[in-house]
């Protein structure tokens, strides 16, 4: 009776481990599912970081252009902003 029991109990867990593998958490299914939307999550986040990179790259533009527009009023206007004092040293 004993030696009956054995090879049931061994197919009712290879039973329940197949039906884990397909329809279960974890299942093949589930993970080609998780798979495609990780991927779609992936084509998202590099979309946006190219549309965090155009921004960035127009933001350095533009400080970059308003120093060099203030550095030449500076230089050539005598450009002083309210908050500084103007000192002039003239060579002797």
């Amino acid at each position: 009776m004993a030696s009956r029991v054995v090879p049931i109990v061994l197919l009712a867990l290879l039973a329940v481990l197949h039906g884990q593998l397909w329809f279960g958490r974890g299942s093949i299914s589930e993970v080609t599912r998780l798979q495609q939307k990780l991927e779609t999550l992936k084509e998202h986040n590099a979309q946006a970081q190219r549309v965090n990179d155009q921004l960035s790259a127009e933001v350095r533009d533009l400080k970059e252009g308003l120093e060099m527009v203030e550095e030449r009023a500076r230089f050539e206007l005598g450009m002083v902003k309210s908050n500084e004092i103007f000192v002039h040293i003239s060579p002797k």
